[in-house]
């Protein structure tokens, strides 16, 4: 899927530190975000005012903006093994989105990834994703130096996906529940996990793949925020084209 944008925020956290903060000695925390297909457009951080993201939007308010900073892979797959990695693509073959029928797809074994480095200065590491950078089992997460692991391995529907949890098995299990949602899951999971390490040095891999399906809640969300739009796109932008030209019209034979 195209990553048309992308919302990378590797936010260094002093965590849930109380005042004394400043003599805090531990490492600080980590946590970085991936979206598919968000667009450099639409968040309100980035000028939007259709579609709000307060939350993401305090934490370009309270931090640092790299503007001119690019992913270094315009899809799924190469995107997150520059992410994984910290090195360009072509550098180990995986520049090229594979699907996961590929024999050989997935993240080369011999690749150091942020979360051996982390792991190695003490840190507990946990990745809530979706990974698509290896379905057989010599690729996946739970081998590649997190310490847990709940996400799906390629894309998946959202929401009944083939979904892997490391607390109960290592291979993928069909969700049957019809109420479950992926997003929704991957943020209570994460939420979860950092209360359970706050009192620790922590890295979290927050990755959240497009959503293929919607919630009648969320459609009827999408639906408010589509009026908007149409409605600004009326008044702003559709008056800058004009009249529409008619010899399109009679060279296809209508009058």
């Amino acid at each position: 899927m195209l990553i048309r944008g992308i919302l990378l925020a590797a936010t260094l956290l002093t965590g849930f530190a109380g005042p004394g903060a400043a003599q805090d000695k531990r490492k600080p925390n980590v946590v970085i975000f991936l979206a598919d297909d968000e667009g450099y457009g639409e968040l309100g951080c980035q000028g939007n005012r259709e579609i709000p993201t307060p939350h993401i939007d305090s934490i370009a308010a309270s931090g640092t903006r790299f503007t001119a900073g690019y992913v270094s892979g315009p899809y799924c797959g190469p995107t997150r093994a520059g992410l994984m990695t910290g090195r360009y693509q072509t550098r180990f073959g995986r520049e090229f989105n594979e699907g996961p029928g590929t024999a050989k797809f997935g993240l080369p074994i011999a690749e150091k990834r942020i979360a051996n480095r982390l792991r190695a200065l003490g840190y507990a590491t946990c990745a809530v994703v979706k990974w698509h950078l290896g379905n057989g089992p010599e690729f996946r997460l739970m081998k590649r130096c997190f310490d847990e692991v709940y996400g799906t391995l390629a894309n998946t529907p959202y929401l009944k996906p083939n979904l892997a949890d490391f607390h109960v098995s290592p291979d993928l299990q069909k969700v049957q529940d019809g109420n479950f949602y992926t997003t929704d899951a991957y943020a209570d999971r994460a939420v979860d996990w950092i209360g359970k390490n706050k009192d620790k040095a922590f890295s979290l891999v927050q990755d959240i793949g497009e959503a293929n399906d919607l919630t009648a809640e969320q459609a009827a969300k999408v639906k408010e925020l589509m009026a908007l739009w149409n409605a600004r796109n009326a008044e702003q932008i559709a008056p800058l084209w004009g009249p529409a030209p008619k010899q399109p019209k009679k060279a296809a034979g209508d009058k």
